[in-house]
């Protein structure tokens, strides 16, 4: 769940959906993670290479998106804290 608004000082944020959102992106994570691994624990044939290597570019693009879903609710948190 990516934001791209950030909260004026009379808005609520749900740091419940946040957190959520933010977990979810995290098992998407290690689901892809696990998903290459399993690829690379084989004797892979030249066929087989080419799905690894999509396996590794779906695990770069699931850190990227739970990295980003991690700076939306460290900043969320931040700003319901401190104010900014």
């Amino acid at each position: 769940m990516a934001l791209d608004w950030v909260p004026m000082a009379n808005e609520q944020v749900d740091f419940t959906i946040m957190q959520q959102a933010y977990k979810d992106a995290v098992e998407q994570w290690i689901g892809a993670i696990r998903a290459e691994e399993a690829l690379a624990s084989v004797h892979p044939s030249v066929a087989e290479v080419d799905t690894w290597e999509h396996a590794h570019f779906a695990e770069e693009d699931a850190r990227e998106k739970a990295l980003q879903a991690k700076k939306e609710y460290e900043d969320a948190i931040r700003g319901g804290l401190f104010g900014f």
